[in-house]
């Protein structure tokens, strides 16, 4: 699995008009799988999002009761090392992928973290306000 966490003062995310989830000051994470991902790449997602040290004075979601958006974003596995258009052929297919990032977004709850999510499959709308800016990649 690969999460692109981001700082955050806030965040939301809209569909079709309406807004389906959103946070304060926290992480939003934007989430891929890919194929041969399982429980156990879910579970190290989970807990990088809930313990790094990446919010203020080097604290972390699960120390401060910092709020996650969970947001699916398959480009993530975009391959763009040939030509002008990217391949997606790395990214899980939507049956594969969806019960994984439910999961990441279900054990970060189970640790007691507010958890806000986006829509999977859904064209959404993410607005955010890069806390720093900072960002940083989770590849497992």
């Amino acid at each position: 699995m690969r999460a692109v966490l981001q700082r955050v003062s806030r965040a939301s995310v809209t569909v079709d008009g309406e807004v389906v989830g959103a946070i304060g000051a926290g992480l939003v994470a934007l989430v891929a799988a890919t194929h041969d991902d399982g429980p156990k790449d879910v579970e190290t997602v989970a807990r990088k999002i809930a313990e790094l040290r990446i919010l203020p004075e080097e604290t972390s979601v699960a120390e401060t009761g910092a709020a996650v958006l969970v947001v699916s974003q398959f480009t993530l596995y975009g391959d763009t090392k040939k030509g002008r258009r990217p391949s997606w052929v790395r990214a899980a297919p939507g049956e594969v992928a969806e019960p994984l990032v439910d999961a990441v977004a279900d054990a970060l709850r189970g640790r007691g973290i507010e958890v806000a999510t986006g829509r999977f499959g859904a064209m959404m709308q993410v607005e955010l306000v890069n806390d720093g800016p900072f960002t940083v990649l989770v590849d497992t």
